[in-house]
């Protein structure tokens, strides 16, 4: 209900405020919010030749291409000039993400199918380790602690294993492989979940662990900062673990909470120390390497790990190949069998997933949120919070919304400032820290149909704003 809600705000007020712009002259032409794509330059009026400036009717005269562009510093945006069809038309500016109808075919061509593919070949993989029983041992050498964290579940259930190869999955960095870990624990929580279409005590748990991001190897967040010709691209990896772990903590400590969970077990005890103590110890291994190797341990520590699971799966299957032949099937049969469930799965979350992101783009398109994200950091600046600070705040606004929005400010942000600047590095913090908490909840309560996710939003939410503030203490802390 809240996130039904949420959707139809965006949706409403983003068309009410474009609508606005057009009518109260402030916008040309609404165009570009349905059909434009990112980067594409906007256009805010159209005149006749006689109608502009002698110099530049001139500069068009002159030029091959009948434009010209005006450059007036780096701080400013282009205005360019385009004689055409006896006009001139206008364009100042870029689009800050896809229209309405570029969105629906990117979602689809760019997001699902790509999905699904990951999806086909993991799922395919979760079906041998069902079949051979890795999943069945996994959730009984795991089950002391995590029907602590889920008292909900089942001592030794399947889901059990499905969310520890998610967790491990984010925890490394394989974003391609923990969200088909994380689908199929949706679905086997699904399964033991008394009313369908609302979200059980174990589900949301789940979801707000997940969302808490809590990352070791930040790979990609590295690639982003070497290819901005950062001095030590790694230097932030200790800065977003501290932030992620703290992210889960709390994400942990609202939900038990509000579930009545017994922080006092001693089984959970031991699993959170142990769990501190591997992240400690991985840390002290990486402080002591140098840059080169570092950047090498980052690299690679997570494909090794990757290839090792789909390795040690099909071994694993192969000396339990019996087991197949009893469940009347062969090793390939039932990777095939759990690769079309994956395809299946994909078809379902995609209206989804479509629906949340055209919200989005709308949202982006309209210039609501530049106005929120200018307000809210015209607040800060008022209230003393540093100016680097601020500069970095966009992309702590837009991860809960858009990956690949706020990647896009992160790179503008390195761009702009340097690598190497605190807000730099802030917007690096900020970006590996949380996940994109609306794509989530669509895409993994999609996937199982769940309509009310009760409380599961506001706390991701509040998760979000708790990684934000950590970022900022830890970013000042370290550099």
């Amino acid at each position: 209900m809240v996130l039904s809600r949420f959707w139809l705000v965006i949706f409403i007020s983003s068309i009410a405020f474009v609508m606005f712009s057009l009518f109260s002259g402030n916008s040309y032409t609404i165009d570009h919010v349905l059909n434009g794509k990112k980067d594409d330059p906007i256009l805010i009026s159209e005149k006749y030749i006689d109608q502009i400036p002698a110099f530049i009717k001139d500069s068009i005269n002159k030029s091959e291409e009948k434009t010209f562009t005006i450059n007036r510093d780096t701080l400013n945006i282009d205005t360019t000039y385009v004689y055409k069809n006896k006009t001139v038309k206008i364009y100042s500016g870029v689009q800050k993400s896809d229209g309405l109808l570029p969105t629906c075919k990117s979602t689809l061509l760019d997001l699902i199918l790509p999905l699904m593919a990951y999806l086909a070949f993991f799922c395919g993989l979760m079906e041998l380790l069902i079949i051979s029983g890795v999943s069945e041992k996994l959730a009984k050498v795991l089950s002391p602690v995590f029907v602590k964290v889920f008292p909900s579940i089942p001592k030794n259930h399947p889901s059990i294993s499905y969310m520890t190869l998610n967790f491990a999955a984010n925890f490394l960095g394989l974003d391609s492989a923990a969200t088909p870990f994380g689908l199929k624990a949706m679905e086997s929580l699904q399964e033991i979940n008394p009313e369908k279409d609302k979200a059980s005590d174990a589900q949301i748990m789940f979801m707000c662990l997940h969302a808490s991001g809590l990352t070791l190897i930040a790979t990609s967040i590295i690639g982003y900062r070497a290819a901005a010709n950062a001095s030590n691209p790694a230097d932030v990896m200790l800065p977003c673990i501290i932030t992620s772990f703290i992210g889960t903590i709390a994400a942990f400590l609202i939900v038990g909470i509000r579930q009545k969970i017994n922080f006092k077990s001693a089984s959970l005890l031991i699993g959170l120390m142990m769990l501190i103590a591997a992240i400690v110890g991985l840390l002290m291994y990486v402080n002591h390497l140098d840059l080169i190797g570092k950047n090498y341990f980052t690299t690679n520590l997570s494909a090794i790990i990757l290839i090792g699971i789909i390795v040690a799966t099909l071994i694993f299957s192969f000396l339990k190949e019996k087991k197949f032949t009893e469940a009347n099937t062969t090793v390939y049969e039932a990777f095939v069998s759990g690769a079309n469930n994956g395809v299946k799965t994909g078809v379902t979350i995609f209206p989804y997933v479509l629906g949340m992101l055209v919200a989005i783009s709308l949202f982006r398109n309209s210039g609501l949120f530049e106005i929120i994200s200018d307000w809210i950091a015209f607040i800060f600046s008022n209230m003393g919070v540093n100016k680097e600070i601020t500069d970095a705040l966009p992309v702590a606004l837009l991860r809960p919304f858009s990956s690949a929005g706020s990647r896009g400010f992160l790179i503008d942000s390195m761009n702009t400032f340097g690598a190497d600047s605190m807000t730099g590095r802030l917007s690096s913090i900020f970006q590996c820290s949380a996940e994109s908490t609306f794509y989530v909840i669509a895409v993994y309560f999609g996937s199982v149909n769940i309509k009310n996710t009760r409380y599961a939003l506001g706390t991701m939410l509040i998760v979000d704003v708790i990684c934000v503030i950590t970022a900022i203490f830890v970013a000042s802390w370290f550099f």
